[in-house]
């Protein structure tokens, strides 16, 4: 019979482990040792945890030589795969060509080791080397990765500081056309589904300027064209309602942005246009958002009506520092990435 000595602290913190440790064994284990500190029979401890009595006397000795730290150690058996030996030359492999599919992984594994495994057992062996099964995202082809991080570093940078010091407005500024279409997304549903494709190709049009630090949206919208009169007059609407502090808009290269009109009266309100380095919408935060509009009213969804499709954006806009301004928090952060480090 195995002898154990337990005092009121000891048991207080087998009743904590048993319930709070992170791994289901750990939590069997304190529970067992636990009943035993109780005074509990061996019968009755094997039948409330629903474990044998020769696990019972297992877990027993190992708090006998350890305490509870002992309760605590995983020491599983874990068979090794062949596949281990070839891990460097196989890490190699797939990071010159990632697979496509998990068949592909197959045939070009046993091609480069001669060895021929199932398709789960591949599965595991590539989450094991670190792989995980990712969307690729396109960059634009004439991105200067260099321009953009000079421009990061040497002018972004330094009047987003001065924005998060409250001595600047930094505003980033593009515009989002929003045809009335299907926008297709994904959905958890037991079946494949379809939404209506509405016919036509009215739009609406959103020019935005979002507040780098606030998330205050100001918008100037059409059903036509964005033009440099609907830039004129978003400029405007910025000088009347932040005329407290320095404002700098980021913007890009559109023409109806740079023209010698949109300059100029950008320079009789004292707003600086601060432009982007060509193909840089990486760079620009109010991208993020116009992506969240789409998948927060419109991916999956479909508007019999130009208005109702209309409205849904507006509604999802006019929320943007109400209802889903913890969402955007984490989303409108002020990292950039600038692709400089991108493997292409």
């Amino acid at each position: 019979m195995i002898k154990l000595k337990f005092t009121p602290e000891i048991i207080d913190q087998l009743h904590q482990e048993r319930t709070r440790h992170a791994h289901p064994r750990v939590r069997q284990r304190m529970e067992a040792v636990y009943l035993k500190g109780l005074g509990l029979p061996h019968q009755e401890i094997g039948r409330i945890v629903r474990i044998s009595q020769t696990t019972l006397r297992e877990y027993l000795q190992m708090y006998q030589a350890g305490g509870i730290e002992a309760l605590k150690e995983l020491n599983f058996n874990q068979p090794q795969s062949d596949l281990d030996d070839h891990q460097d030359s196989l890490r190699q492999e797939f990071d010159q060509k990632p697979p496509a599919t998990i068949d592909e992984a197959v045939a070009r594994i046993e091609q480069v080791t001669g060895l021929r495994r199932s398709p789960t057992q591949v599965a595991e062996f590539l989450k094991k080397l670190g792989l995980k099964r990712r969307k690729v995202a396109s960059i634009p082809a004439k991105a200067d990765p260099e321009k953009q991080q000079k421009f990061l570093d040497d002018q972004l940078t330094p009047r987003l500081a001065e924005a998060q010091a409250n001595q600047r407005h930094v505003f980033f500024v593009d515009a989002a056309h929003f045809v009335l279409q299907p926008f297709l997304g994904f959905l958890w549903s037991f079946v494949r589904l379809f939404i209506k494709a509405p016919s036509g190709r009215q739009r609406f049009n959103v020019l935005g300027a979002l507040h780098a630090t606030t998330r205050q949206l100001v918008t100037v919208t059409n059903s036509s064209y964005i033009n440099a009169q609907s830039v004129a007059a978003l400029l405007e609407q910025l000088a009347a309602s932040f005329a407290d502090l320095p404002i700098t808009l980021v913007l890009d290269n559109a023409r109806y942005q740079h023209c010698h009109f949109i300059k100029s009266l950008a320079a009789d309100l004292h707003i600086e246009l601060l432009f982007l380095p060509t193909y840089s919408p990486n760079l620009n935060l109010i991208e993020r958002l116009w992506k969240f509009v789409k998948k927060q009213c419109l991916y999956s969804q479909y508007y019999e009506k130009f208005a109702d499709f209309k409205q849904a954006i507006e509604d999802c806009l006019a929320e943007v520092s109400g209802t889903f301004k913890e969402q955007l928090d984490s989303l409108l952060t002020l990292n950039f990435q600038t692709f400089e480090n991108v493997s292409l």
